[in-house]
């Protein structure tokens, strides 16, 4: 493999590990622009480069929480995240100790619950303590807290020549305040009380002595405010926000059909799944979107939000509209090539931190990826198929026909037919397709491919965004115009079948190179091109065919790179690795051609899968090692974990298998059902369909697959196709 093409780390802004995430076993739990990561026992103990933390706004406020007992680490019993309101349990127990006054205390007679969870600009942590001995018990407990108000891409592995200033943290009876003002000339603060006061506080420790009786429980809160405000009530705003939190999860989940089926292992991982996504979804000004993934991606990215919305569109469309009216609030108006902002763009990425704010990298609001704007179409078009929410598509009308420019006047970057991207600020992202590390694009010699890259999932998405525009301008009663629109996605569909479909590859080619070159690389890219319908049936079953293969195909899924390539490393980001969501997009291009059969290999294996991570939680991507006996698959180091548009692949296969579509005002459709081997029946209560819902049953009848409806509104049409 060629070594003299690694750009520096610096300039690409890439997570480059220090060390692990796996071997932390942390958990994560999310609001608003607030998260956390936490251990087990509910504590921190971060370093420089290590991402446990306290964050808001992309700035970690909190980087060592630390809760002892007698100057000693408690036992943990168990930990968990409480889904009802997103919140950190961890129950832990004493080992044997010597309180300040030389008393011995017996182990395990005192239980130490810590509830922990954020709320609008807040953590908010409940420490209930309760004696089971039966006699009385004196002990001290300590918090030892430190903050560092690193930016996210220092904690990243970014290295900065210097920082702003901190000041001297500010102490009272019960509060410490904690000020960092930063080279962006924004002062952030973190502020903190306690509620009982403790008996002890400085700026890195407090202390509280306390006796209970046989039996007897204390309670003990703390409110960290991240928002610049200063910490107030700790007790009455923990007890208030816990209501709101546990209100607003209910809700989301009144809207939404329950799913269950004959396996109990499934329902538990749709369940993680949405849940999962409830948490990365946070409220913007223009409805719910779903920010990317914790630690590193917590924030808007246009890309996973639209994806994650499509994967959920049959399941909540709310999450569509959010998305869409968000990213047409933040469409490119100027052209701007530090930002690769050009009229009609649609976002690749928002940030706010200090280094963000300072241009020390070009994220602040970066339009730096080329197939956002045809997403961006292509799941305007699918939500109104879904929903026929005319008057939101007429609000975003002025965005679409802005998409639509942008792909036309500036997509095709040398006139000839395709879509192709090249970065306009060095700084920013050599690749801007969904693989977007910087070797992630090559040749079949390892050689990097140089642009402009025409990359094969950017022709399938612009072909499905010139459909969308088909669909929306005849709904909008624009005849002429929906007519074009349908030549202009006939017309590349044609060319494409004879530019990117390699007869002796039997497969795609990965991209063509600002030479018109083939790529000619057997990827996971090429299954994108199923998804949108720009593939013949004869090409469909052709890549179905190859990414099946043992070399694409490892047992727990299709690899981004199948292992005979040169550059294949299954350890890497991109060459190698396995990632739900990928799987899950080419999974439902197989359905679109009634490769029911394939959709099923896909699903079993990544469904095997998800046993062997934390709560069948699929992470951003794993490695591609393949499959052997007795052995789960190998974690990737530095996975986020929860990821938006992996908490969603679940959904999306679910919908593959069953080739449903549900089409407002009264239409749901099944093309070729089929239930997994791994389950035998599936219930959908409460789908919606327009204003109406219903009830069905999917049942594995030997060969055979039936879809019965036990309750429907009247108005509403059920179709099977097999």
């Amino acid at each position: 493999m060629p070594t003299d093409d690694v750009e520096p780390a610096s300039a690409l802004h890439q997570v480059q590990p220090a060390s692990s995430i796996q071997d932390r076993d942390l958990r994560a739990v999310k609001h608003g622009d607030a998260f956390a990561l936490l251990d087990p026992h509910g504590d921190i103990v971060a370093s420089e480069c290590a991402p446990e933390g306290i964050y808001f706004r992309d700035t970690r406020h909190l980087c060592f929480w630390r809760l002892t007992i007698c100057g000693t680490y408690p036992m943990l019993l168990g930990s968990a995240v409480d889904d009802r309101v997103d919140a950190m349990i961890s129950d832990l127990t004493n080992a044997r100790l010597t309180n300040r006054q030389g008393d011995r205390v017996r182990n395990e007679v005192l239980h130490f619950g810590r509830t922990l969870f954020l709320y609008h600009g807040s953590a908010y942590e409940r420490l209930s303590v309760r004696n089971f001995d039966e006699s009385a018990v004196s002990f001290s407990f300590e918090y030892t807290l430190g903050t560092d108000f690193r930016d996210m891409f220092e904690v990243r592995g970014d290295t900065r020549k210097r920082r702003g200033e901190m000041a001297q943290p500010v102490t009272g009876e019960s509060t410490i305040d904690y000020f960092y003002t930063g080279l962006d000339e924004i002062e952030r603060r973190s502020s903190i009380i306690f509620e009982p006061a403790p008996d002890y506080l400085s700026s890195q420790k407090v202390r509280f002595d306390v006796t209970l009786a046989p039996g007897e429980r204390k309670v003990f809160y703390t409110r960290i405010a991240l928002d610049g405000s200063a910490a107030t009530n700790p007790t009455r705003a923990y007890l208030e926000s816990y209501r709101a939190l546990r209100a607003g999860r209910r809700k989301a989940l009144d809207r939404r059909p329950l799913i269950r089926s004959s396996s109990s292992a499934f329902d538990e991982m749709t369940s993680r799944a949405i849940a999962d996504v409830t948490t990365l979804t946070t409220e913007s000004p223009q409805g719910p979107v779903a920010y990317a993934g914790i630690p590193w991606y917590c924030t808007l990215f246009g890309r996973d939000s639209l994806i994650t919305a499509l994967q959920m569109l049959w399941y909540d469309p709310s999450l569509a509209r959010g998305t869409l009216l968000r990213l047409g609030e933040l469409q490119a108006l100027t052209d701007d090539p530090e930002a690769d902002a050009e009229p009609g763009k649609i976002l690749h990425e928002i940030r706010c931190g200090e280094m963000a704010n300072t241009g020390e990298v070009p994220f602040r609001k970066y339009y730096g990826s080329v197939d956002s704007t045809p997403l961006f179409l292509f799941l305007a078009g699918e939500y109104f198929r879904r929903t026929q929410d005319n008057e939101t598509i007429d609000r975003l009308w002025p965005n679409i026909q802005a998409a639509a420019g942008w792909i036309e006047d500036s997509g095709d970057r040398d006139g000839d037919g395709f879509f192709e991207y090249g970065r306009r600020n060095q700084g920013g992202l050599r690749n801007q397709g969904w693989k977007d590390s910087h070797d992630a694009i090559s040749h079949r010699d390892g050689r990097l491919a140089e642009g402009p890259i025409a990359l094969v999932e950017m022709q399938a998405y612009v072909y499905g965004a010139w459909r969308a525009m088909h669909e929306l301008s005849r709904a909008r009663g624009e005849g002429n115009a929906a007519c074009e629109w349908l030549e202009k996605a006939e017309d590349l569909k044609r060319r494409f079948a004879e530019s990117f479909f390699d007869s002796d590859l039997g497969c795609y080619v990965l991209a063509l190179d600002g030479d018109k070159n083939a790529c000619r690389v057997i990827s996971s890219n090429a299954g994108h091109a199923l998804l949108t319908g720009i593939a013949s049936q004869e090409h469909a079953e052709a890549v179905a065919d190859r990414l099946l293969r043992p070399d694409c195909f490892s047992g727990w899924g299709i690899r981004t790179l199948s292992r005979d390539e040169e550059r294949y490393n299954p350890m890497s980001y991109h060459n190698g690795s396995i990632w739900p969501h990928d799987n899950a997009l080419i999974a439902s291009g197989f359905s679109r051609y009634g490769l029911q059969g394939a959709v099923d290999k896909v699903f079993t294996a990544l469904f095997d899968a998800s046993f062997y991570f934390e709560q069948q939680r699929f992470p951003e991507l794993f490695c591609g090692f393949g499959r052997k006996w007795g052995r789960g698959p190998t974690l990737y180091p530095v996975a986020c974990a929860p990821q938006a548009w992996s908490s969603a692949a679940p959904l999306y296969l679910t919908q593959s298998m069953l080739g449903m579509s549900v089409c407002a005002p009264r239409d749901v459709h099944f093309d070729t059902p089929q239930l997994p081997c791994f389950l035998s029946k599936l219930s959908l209560d409460g789908l919606m369909c327009g204003a109406e819902s219903l009830d069905l049953d999917v049942q594995s009848l030997g060969p055979a697959t039936s879809v019965s409806v036990r309750r429907a509104d009247a108005l509403i049409n059920v179709s099977v196709a097999l």
